[in-house]
């Protein structure tokens, strides 16, 4: 690039047609251009009864072809184990659980239907509530069950 005569400070700068040219020529002495395929026409999908193009519950959508054989999981597949029986509650710990959710649950239910209910009993509420909650805290085990034990499970 030169600098025009009648503004030293500002280079040469091409206007728009010596632009596009400039442009043409880097284009055309690019390389030989690639010819490309015309893409292929996206083939229909097969026709299928069943609801939303056959991808819930029709056994075509899994690569199941027949309609007249049912379709058979792998006889050799794995089952598993029966699970082990849940295991039993404590009595004590029973009971705090149910002062704190079903205290809760009959003070709401005496709320919500507009019911009296003797202030007595409401206190009792409370206090199974809040000495449940205070059992649980004070039955929780106090160190890791395992000295090593960096919190990860499997």
């Amino acid at each position: 690039m030169g600098v025009q005569p009648d503004r030293p400070d500002q280079p040469d700068r091409p206007d728009g047609d010596d632009e596009e040219r400039v442009w043409r020529a880097i284009v055309e002495n690019y390389g030989e251009r690639a010819e490309l395929d015309e893409p292929p026409a996206p083939e229909p999908p097969p026709y299928s009864p069943a609801p939303f193009g056959g991808r819930f519950g029709d056994l075509r959508a899994v690569g199941h072809e027949d309609e007249d054989e049912p379709f058979v999981a792998d006889e050799e597949g794995f089952e598993p184990p029966d699970p082990p029986p849940l295991p039993r509650v404590a009595p004590d710990r029973l009971a705090a659980w149910i002062g704190i959710f079903g205290s809760p649950a009959v003070l709401l239910f005496v709320l919500i239907f507009s019911l009296s209910m003797p202030r007595l009993l409401g206190y009792l509420l409370v206090a199974a509530f809040v000495g449940g909650f205070i059992y649980l805290v004070f039955r929780m085990p106090r160190g890791p069950r395992d000295p090593w034990d960096d919190g990860a499970q499997v």
